[in-house]
């Protein structure tokens, strides 16, 4: 199946000389959603992971189907303050300002192999924030899974030199 097929490509959105990669066609066909969630899921079998973690919001549409078929446990990294309970967090540099992102203190067990799933792998910021988050907590990142990687924004390279393992499905 080719999965671009179910991808939107919207011109200039949010701003001036960007294309938005829209994932909601893939998201609205069910076979290819099922398609998509399989490969992920037959790479994380190879790395026999105990947990996924996937960062707000799209990170749960990818990760939390990830898990399930896993059957694994699965663990929301939020925005700051979206978390009831104790946390842990990690604020990191965006484009425009900074970000926080945290997970629960109990989220993660020392020695747990985590894959962390998202949609879309760009700069590597968000993704970077939720490796370091998980090996606060002990855990031990064994590979990052996205639907669709942005080459010329180097996410990947980003991830490779600190040698995190990067599984994307498509590539633009």
């Amino acid at each position: 199946m080719n999965l671009k097929d179910y991808v939107a490509s919207i011109p200039d959105y949010p701003e001036d000389g960007i294309i938005f990669r829209d994932i909601s066609p893939l998201m609205s066909d069910g076979k290819a959603y099922q398609y998509a969630t399989h490969q992920i899921v037959e790479y994380a079998r190879q790395k026999e992971i105990d947990m996924v973690v996937g960062p707000e919001a799209r990170g749960f549409i990818v990760g939390c189907p990830v898990a399930y078929e896993l059957g694994t446990g699965f663990a929301p990294a939020r925005k700051k303050g979206k978390l009831p309970r104790e946390t842990v967090e990690v604020t990191y540099e965006l484009e425009y300002g900074e970000a926080t992102l945290q997970l629960h203190k109990d989220a993660i067990k020392p020695g747990q192999k985590v894959l962390i799933c998202d949609d879309l792998l760009a700069t590597g910021g968000t993704i970077h924030a939720c490796i370091e988050l998980v090996e606060k907590l002990g855990g031990v990142v064994v590979g990052c899974a996205f639907l669709i990687e942005l080459l010329e924004l180097n996410g990947r390279k980003r991830i490779n030199e600190e040698n995190y393992e990067v599984f994307s499905l498509m590539k633009f």
